[in-house]
Formats: structure tokens, sequence, C-alpha cells
């Protein structure tokens, strides 16, 4: 099944909490703390592999988690670091946020992006000792690792794209100039998915062509399937339309290809400045001959003749095909450049629903997951911070009173007492 579309979840790994722990042997009775850090959570990563085709597996499996990091032990002992999860994606796949922001654009072999970091695992008492504090009762919990939504697009990458309306042939083509087997029948849409092939001429010369199906009149506004498709077309090199010159259907030939030109001028106007080839099939059909003069005569177009059924004009064409690609370049895929703005990472925000008030903030967010709250020094400790980091400050300002409830991050939740 050939999917283009897909949203998924994704989530780095926690990193592991650090260890609590004081050293006990023999003869050493003051060894102090030992407990070693928690290891790294694992990250979510997105690499390019040229063997999958589709988004099939990762539309069918979206939540996409990596592992998280180990406890820290005792003896200062770290945790192992999660492993990191990499998810094979085809050539041309582009990942968005929900809102439609473009992240990455992975089409080379070997592209990778990293989609959700690992958090960085907790510290354990060991890492708290001090002058001021030789027996530290203190651990940090693992940071939880980044998560998002994102929408995933593949966009194929082929050399050469094969346009038409249905029954023009394009599938007979396909098979005849590669090694695709696609499926033929004498119906409309009878391809409903994309079908590639690869070429090699007899000088090793090789290229993969690509055959778009459901395109009709009204395709870039829906009708059809071609507004599902016709994105496929942006990154081919060269487009061949194909047009039915036998008026096998009592079709216009010139009419054809004048909706065909419509409707890609509509959906992109890039994609009607692209290189065109236009390839007049079923030229073994009688009337064919005299179609071809008509259509010239109308469009100023001096099509190239072939029969894919016949087998007619097939290795002119494939040479044509060669040489004109020669002379093409490689189609250049460009990034949107995002600007990073740096912001403190201290910088909360503070509201008021009746006697509650909600803090929020990157940093403090952080710090609240990481505290453990079965341990006072830790609690202590995520207070300290949010005293230094102007907290209390700003709730004085709002007109906070004694009693009032105060819940920061969404969790860590406190009765408000003046000092």
């Amino acid at each position: 099944m050939f999917i283009d579309r897909a949203k998924i979840y994704v989530r780095g790994g926690a990193g592991g909490p650090g260890c609590l722990s004081f050293r006990r042997e023999k003869f050493i009775p003051k060894g102090g703390p030992d407990g070693g850090n928690g290891g790294r959570g694992g990250d979510v990563v997105f690499q390019v592999n040229p063997s999958v085709k589709t988004l099939y597996d990762v539309r069918f499996h979206p939540h996409i988690r990596a592992a998280n990091g180990a406890p820290g032990e005792p003896n200062n002992r770290f945790g192992k670091d999660g492993k990191t999860l990499e998810v094979s994606v085809p050539p041309g796949t582009m990942i968005y946020t929900e809102e439609g922001e473009l992240l990455a654009d992975l089409f080379r072999e070997g592209d990778r992006w990293i989609a959700a970091r690992g958090g960085r695992g907790g510290r354990g008492n060991a890492a708290f000792l001090s002058n001021t504090n030789r027996a530290p009762y203190i651990r940090e919990l693992g940071e939880p690792g980044e998560e998002l939504t994102l929408i995933l697009e593949l966009k194929l990458i082929a050399d050469v794209g094969l346009i038409g309306l249905p029954n023009a042939g394009k599938s007979t083509l396909l098979s005849v100039l590669s090694n695709a087997n696609p499926k033929i029948a004498s119906y409309p849409f009878t391809t409903i998915e994309p079908n590639l092939g690869a070429v090699v001429s007899e000088r090793g010369f090789s290229f993969v062509v690509a055959d778009l199906p459901g395109l009709i009149e009204g395709a870039s506004s829906g009708t059809g399937l071609g507004d599902r498709f016709l994105k496929h077309a942006e990154r081919n090199r060269l487009l061949i339309h194909l047009i039915d010159m036998g008026g096998v259907e009592g079709r216009d030939p010139a009419e054809d290809y004048r909706v065909i030109q419509k409707e890609l001028s509509q959906y992109d106007t890039a994609l009607a400045d692209k290189t065109f080839l236009v390839v007049a099939n079923k030229m073994d059909v009688t009337e064919a001959a005299e179609n071809l003069k008509n259509f010239s005569r109308v469009t100023g177009i001096d099509p190239f003749p072939i029969s894919a059924a016949t087998g007619e004009g097939i290795r002119e064409l494939k040479n044509h095909i060669i040489k004109t690609l020669e002379e093409l370049p490689p189609v250049e895929i460009t990034i949107p450049e995002k600007i990073i703005v740096h912001e403190d990472k201290r910088k909360f925000t503070l509201s008021r629903e009746g006697d509650a008030f909600f803090v929020d903030g990157v940093y403090i967010r952080k710090i609240v997951q990481m505290t453990d709250f079965h341990l006072e020094a830790s609690v202590r400790r995520c207070t300290d911070i949010m005293e230094k980091i102007g907290i209390f400050k700003a709730l004085a300002e709002a007109g906070a009173r004694d009693g009032d409830t105060v819940i920061v991050a969404g969790s860590f939740e406190f009765f408000y007492q003046a000092d």
C-alpha cells in the first residue's frame, strides 16, 4: 500500500533518576555520598533509507518512543544511556509541525534529523557534595524527553514523471520502459497509487520513472486523485505528458493536453515551467496519424510519436529521455532558514484565577519535573530556585496573600505564605 502522509507522535526517552546512596564499608565509617547520575534518555532520529518506499510503517505505528535512561547506582556508577531509536523513512520525506511549519526535508540517502531529544539524567547525591554540605540527602529525577506531534509527507524522488489523463497508457509505457509491473486495464483510474520503475540503458545510464495517477479536469482542486499525487511531480527533473493520440474514447488530444497543462498551472506555477516532453501514444490506431497533424496545428507542438502497446518508438524515446536528463541539472531542494531567538531560560508566566495563581515556564517546569518531592532537601532546593528567579517576588506584586494556592508547572502545588 502506498502511503504518502502520516501524523505521528514522537517522544524522546526520559533521563534516568540519580541515585541517593552513602558509602558503607567496613573500616570506612565516613565514606560519604556515592550516588551516581542517571543515564541520558535516547533520541528519536529519522533517517533516509532508499529501500523504504512509503510511510506505511510510521502511519500504522504512530507512537514512537525512545528508550529511557537507566537509574544511577551506588559506588558512583552512572546509569546507562537510553538507546537512540532510528526510524527509517523514504527519500523525499518532509516533516512538518501540526501548524504547517517545515522542520526537515530528508531527500538524500543518509540524511538524518533528530526529531525528539532524550532528557538528561538526574544527578545523584554525590554530585551535590560541597564544603558546606558533606552529606547531601538529595538527588534529581531524570528530565523528561522532548515530545511533539509531527506531520510526515512524502514527495517521490524520481527523474521522470509520467502525467496524462486516465487511459492515456502511462502504466503500459512504464512497463515497457522499465522493470516495473504495474496493473494495466482499460478502465479509468486503474492506477490509484504512483508506480516507480528503474530504467538502465545499454551504456549503463540509469534513471527512475514515476507513473503519477489520477489527473483529470479539476484535479488541482481535489477532483479525482490528482490533488494527492500532483505534489510528487514537483521533484521530477523531467515531465512526460502522455497524450492518447488515437482518441480511443472519443477524446480530443489537443483538449486533453490543455486540461492537464491547466491543472498543473493551477496547482503550482512552477510545475508548468518544468522541462516537458510531449509524447503521442497509441500511434498504432488508425485515426492517430490524422489526429497528430491536427494536434500540431492547434498547439504548435510536435509530439514524440510512440506506441507503448507495439513497442514502436520506445527505443528512440528512451534515448531521447537520457539525452535530455544528461543536460538537466539536479532538482534543487531549499529549506527555509529558521531564525532562532534565544530567550532568557528563566523567564516565566504568572496568571491568576480567583485565589489560585498559576506559574509556568520552560526552566521552572524542568526544575519541577526533576525534583523528588519525597525528599525535603530536594523540595527546599526547588523553592530556593523559585526565589532566585523572582517567582515569590512576582506573586507578592500580583497581590498573593497567605493561604492562596500556587500551582507551578501544572503539578507542584503549595499554599503561599509571605515571609
